[in-house]
């Protein structure tokens, strides 16, 4: 990865939907030449994605984003338990942001986001009904003070 590539990457962190002639000319190529390096980005994955950022709370939202951390602890004396299975299974819970094995007493750790609680409740509710489930913790988040994950225009 070059100079150009590296500046490529931080248009498109900065606004993933730059047209490509605006691209180009900040970085002195080609449009062709511009995106045949895009491609060739998302081809070795080091381009993984473009998401879209939506807004929490604006007037049209009545309700503002209920966000959680649930902490997840499995029984592990049978043996044939395996985080990675059910964590496969949380993926399509809609509301369900990411999920990570963690160290210590607690297996899997969730960040969930939904528009209320009753949706929470129902989320807790599905993962309650896994096998060899033995605790559930739920952290509702009263503050975020920052979060460098999320890059925000402005």
């Amino acid at each position: 990865m070059d100079k150009f590539d590296q500046h490529i990457i931080e248009i498109l962190r900065t606004n993933a939907r730059t047209p490509v002639s605006d691209i180009a000319k900040a970085v002195n190529l080609s449009r062709s030449a511009v995106t045949a390096r895009i491609k060739k980005l998302e081809q070795t994955q080091v381009i993984v994605g473009y998401r879209a950022e939506i807004s929490v709370g604006t007037p049209e939202d009545e309700q503002p984003m209920i966000c959680a951390y649930l902490a997840l602890k499995f029984d592990t004396s049978s043996g044939t338990h395996q985080c990675a299975d059910y964590a496969r299974s949380l993926e399509d819970i809609q509301g369900v942001q990411w999920c990570h094995g963690i160290s210590g007493e607690t297996d899997l750790i969730l960040y969930v986001a939904v528009p209320t609680m009753a949706r929470l409740r129902e989320i807790r509710d599905t993962i309650q009904t896994y096998p060899h489930l033995r605790q559930l913790v739920t952290h509702t988040v009263i503050n975020e003070f920052f979060n460098h994950l999320t890059q925000k225009e402005g």
